[in-house]
């Protein structure tokens, strides 16, 4: 229970909660923690507690006493831990707050650092797996004949999943699996088209959606508009990519297992794991390496399931590697999102009606239904709400499954909503002839957060100052795990591709641990999400993902990294989360950047000029 993420009600990471559920948690430990070191070298010199400090490592004590944490902890573990401390006064922090290097660089450096993929156990096997190119295919038959002659071929076997090889080395292991002959069922999927999954969202948008904010009178605001204004936005799914591929390292014995790898869900992992080898939950051991990427996918434990079923049928360790082209066509994908907005305005431009109405897949009902309340999810449901002043609003949403799985990826529906909201807010300051952060600012007299960081971003981009020529710049705001943030993008096109020159961010998270891995966050999620606006597109022909590696799957090089500045917003409010907000602003403020540049809306993502 201690290690349970009371945020997300499971022991798993996610949601950008890591310091946001942690903070008083770790604070108050280590309050109790001084407290007890404190008391056991109390009771050692026989003195009162009183007479003694903790500090760097050491309890010092009257007469020069003095002993290390280390020599203290056995005595200190066998007292209770205090109900009531004190905790620390900010105004006392020595490292909260300070930029900090990080510990595990180093060893990410020289190779000492072990990812999922370098796991080796004592006469480790290597699998290689060969899965059904429709997801949820069955096996129906196959022939090894060839494969179990090959040299270090061990076994080959039927999983769940599809047909595995096991070898003495992970390539024998994929070379051989490549000529197993496997007649599949592909299942219901396999007649799916890209076509189809636009046309059934369109669909999905003429049903009642579930509502999630009603507030005035939107078809008598519609009715008395001066002007309005319609547009629809498309999102693709997306593949997480993350650069070390699925894997799992798996010993299963007929009394015990230990289970080594990536995972980001290991309450999940360890029900899989007694389901599959009957063993009990103690018996069981599981242990999380570094992730080469996770970014939400390695939330599914099927990788790990996968390498438990291999290893308790052959009675030996076995470490199961995917190659590239199994991960891309085999993910959880970012649910494909169809979004309609209407708003109408006064004869001042100002808008006084927004109607918002999305249809999406839910990650959810298939992962935590329990969440799911009156058709409303709230992970499709981030950022669906603008902080902006308009006094008619409906929004709604229809969850509507495409016959692709889906699966969480970095900042969820957040990538939907707001790129939606923002790039139409850009719409409507251009229907009213108003500059696109003036046009914001206007609406957010009841939001400072919002109205500080926008107004900072806004500063310290120079908008509205004269620019190199053929460039543009563009703007967009949004709250996500607690997290303020406003950005601009300014952006060129050369040769008629998008090319990204610098980008500014004003955040506020509250209160924050280190501004160094702050920035770091900023960083990776502005290049996460240049990915997703320039390249991010996964399509289906026959059931089958089109997509194989990243020669039609494209990742950001680094010549395309733009110039990112951060200005963080120093604030004593309580912490919140930063692993993914930038990420889902980056489209929009890229897109508005776009069409000052070109006149030409993007509303359709990855973004094309053609």
């Amino acid at each position: 229970e201690d290690y349970i993420n009371a945020m997300l009600g499971g022991q798993l990471t996610g949601g950008s909660t890591s310091v946001r559920d942690g903070w008083d948690k770790l604070r108050m430990a280590g309050a109790q923690c001084r407290v007890m070191l404190v008391q056991a070298a109390a009771d050692k010199w026989g003195v009162k507690a009183s007479e003694c400090k903790a500090a760097n490592g050491s309890v010092t004590g009257p007469g020069g006493k003095k002993a290390s944490y280390g020599q203290l902890a056995e005595a200190a573990s066998k007292i209770t831990p205090p109900k009531e401390v004190k905790l620390k006064d900010p105004s006392e922090f020595r490292y909260i707050g300070k930029p900090l290097k990080r510990l595990d660089t180093p060893g990410k450096i020289n190779g000492k650092t072990v990812f999922g993929i370098d796991v080796k156990l004592p006469g480790m096997l290597y699998a290689s797996l060969a899965q059904c190119p429709v997801i949820g295919g069955k096996v129906v038959s196959f022939d090894a004949a060839k494969a179990k002659s090959m040299p270090g071929v061990k076994h080959v076997l039927q999983i769940t999943d599809g047909v595995a090889v096991v070898a003495d080395s992970w390539w024998r292991a994929k070379t051989a699996r490549d000529t197993i002959k496997i007649q599949w069922d592909e299942g219901p999927n396999k007649t799916l088209q890209q076509a189809d999954v636009w046309k059934t969202l369109a669909g999905a948008m003429s049903k009642p959606g579930a509502t999630v904010k009603a507030q005035g009178n939107v078809a008598e605001g519609m009715k008395g508009a001066a002007k309005t204004v319609k547009a629809t936005y498309e999102m693709p799914f997306l593949s997480h990519s993350p650069l070390e591929p699925m894997n799992f390292t798996a010993d299963v014995r007929k009394d015990s297992a230990l289970l080594i790898g990536s995972i980001q869900f290991q309450q999940l992992a360890m029900g899989m794991a007694t389901a599959i080898t009957g063993l009990k939950p103690e018996q069981i051991t599981i242990k999380t390496t570094y992730l080469g990427g996770g970014f939400g996918r390695r939330i599914d434990c099927d990788y790990f399931a996968q390498a438990v079923e291999i290893s308790k049928a052959i009675g030996k360790p076995v470490k199961l590697v995917w190659t590239r082209e199994d991960d891309m066509t085999h993910d959880f994908y970012r649910p494909a999102s169809l979004t309609e907005l209407s708003a109408g305005l006064d004869a001042s431009g100002k808008p006084t009606t927004l109607s918002f109405k999305m249809s999406s897949p839910s990650v959810t009902m298939r992962l935590f239904p329990q969440i799911v309340k009156d058709g409303v999810d709230p992970l499709q449901t981030e950022a669906i709400l603008v902080p902006y002043d308009i006094p008619n609003q409906a929004v709604s949403t229809v969850i509507h499954e495409t016959g692709l799985r889906v699966g969480y990826l970095r900042s969820v529906s957040h990538a939907l909503n707001v790129f939606a909201n923002e790039s139409f807010m850009d719409e409507l300051a251009a229907a009213a002839g108003k500059d696109p952060y003036e046009y914001r600012m206007a609406l957010l007299a009841k939001q400072p957060r919002f109205a500080n960081v926008l107004k900072i971003a806004a500063e310290k981009a120079g908008w509205g100052k004269p620019l190199p020529k053929g460039r543009a710049q563009g703007i967009a705001l949004m709250e996500g795990y607690e997290t303020y943030m406003a950005m601009v993008v300014e952006t060129s096109v050369q040769g008629g591709k998008i090319k990204v020159h610098r980008v500014v961010v004003a955040t506020d998270l509250g209160r924050m641990v280190n501004p160094n891995i702050v920035d770091q966050q900023i960083e990776s999620n502005i290049i996460f999400g240049l990915q997703v606006a320039l390249y991010g597109d996964i399509t289906l022909k026959d059931g089958r993902v089109q997509q194989t590696n990243f020669h039609d799957y494209q990742l950001p090089r680094m010549p395309e990294t733009p110039k990112i500045e951060s200005h963080i917003v120093q604030s004593t409010e309580k912490p919140g989360g930063i692993g993914e907000p930038g990420m889902a602003l980056f489209s929009p403020a890229l897109a508005n950047a776009l069409f000052t540049l070109t006149g030409k809306r993007l509303r359709k993502m990855p973004f094309s000029l053609a």
